[in-house]
């Protein structure tokens, strides 16, 4: 027992550190002594506020071009505005650049210039939400750590976009027009930490192959995927939340083990076409399978197995982890199944 709450610890840590990183460091304080007047030019669209001279905004100013950044800025606001293009020459003396929100512009992939966000050796996080991009840009910065680009017309990830992202920890490609020959097998070679992996509401009919090894988090929902390729989890071991609502996976496309994955910790399969609950691991605390086609619940076939390994007996002496189901929209009729509880012992509700 131990040993697996010592794990989703590490998890929900992990997790947030993925989120929040950018906060503790949008407050981080600066001494004014370190910066001379000069330091201080501040360009006449945009606002410096004096208790906190890293940052720049220009956010919600009808701006058609980025002006000048100065050398003192970590942390770039350029959201809502009109610009078209990423040029060079604004970003040439913002070598401490940490941070971009260009959310909400019309930028488009011809309209950055090679090299304009390549040069920011030091930059973590690149917010293009909400433009006019068809595909990922490249190239990009290797310190990069989040890279988010929903609402985009994403369709297409040019080969090697993203070999030198080694830093990379979110990507986020939600609610773009990615079809299934976006990806080859090794376009997402170099993420070697990427933990987190959205792709919802795309176009994609497969699951998207070779995901990187550490992808702890990976959101598929709102796509039309038939099926998951046996053994398709053996390649991302660690994955822990897995979300796939809204798609048109049936019985028939499951692997024959199911979802019998042991780091699997929250699985969400609501809006599908499954008619029976499927395997499940003895590990997962979550799961959603409202708005399916399933009539009845057999116990007997998803109720997990005790493990035979010794370290893993203790921590099952309670019984599966399972904590929370969700049956609800199905054709399944109250009451619930005394056999249910009396395999899942630790479940605190139980939707039908």
């Amino acid at each position: 027992m131990a040993g697996t709450i010592c794990f989703i610890l590490w998890v929900l840590f992990i997790t947030d550190t993925v989120w929040t990183r950018s906060v503790r460091q949008v407050y981080e304080v600066h001494d004014s002594d370190d910066w001379t007047i000069h330091d201080f030019e501040c360009p006449v669209e945009c606002f410096c506020p004096p208790s906190f001279p890293t940052a720049l905004y220009c956010e919600n100013r009808g701006l058609k071009e980025i002006p000048a950044i100065p050398s003192r800025i970590w942390y770039l606001y350029l959201q809502n505005n009109l610009i078209e293009t990423i040029p060079e020459k604004p970003f040439e003396n913002a070598t401490q650049l940490r941070w971009i929100n260009l959310n909400k512009n019309k930028i488009t992939n011809y309209g950055i210039e090679k090299g304009a966000l390549s040069q920011l050796k030091k930059l973590l996080f690149l917010f293009l939400e909400d433009n006019e991009l068809e595909e990922v840009p490249s190239p990009l910065p290797r310190s990069l750590e989040q890279l988010q680009l929903a609402r985009n017309k994403v369709s297409r990830i040019p080969q090697g976009t993203f070999s030198n992202l080694e830093n990379l920890t979110l990507l986020d490609l939600q609610n773009n027009k990615l079809v299934d020959n976006a990806f080859q097998r090794d376009t997402f070679k170099g993420l070697k930490n990427l933990m987190q992996l959205n792709m919802a509401k795309n176009a994609l009919k497969n699951m998207p192959p070779r995901l990187p090894a550490n992808t702890m988090q990976l959101f598929l929902d709102n796509n039309s995927i038939e099926g998951i390729p046996e053994n398709y989890f053996n390649v991302i071991p660690k994955v822990a939340f897995l979300r796939l609502n809204h798609n048109k996976l049936s019985d028939e496309g499951l692997p024959s083990r199911g979802f019998d994955v042991s780091s699997i910790l929250d699985l969400q399969l609501s809006h599908n076409q499954l008619t029976k609950v499927p395997r499940i691991s003895a590990h997962l605390q979550h799961l959603h399978l409202d708005h399916n086609k399933i009539k009845s619940v057999n116990v007997s076939v998803i109720c997990p197995s005790p493990s035979t390994l010794p370290a893993e007996r203790d921590s099952f002496s309670y019984g599966p982890h399972l904590r929370y189901l969700r049956l609800d929209g199905n054709e399944i009729k109250p009451p619930v199944p005394m056999a249910l509880m009396t395999c899942f012992r630790l479940l605190q509700a139980v939707i039908i």
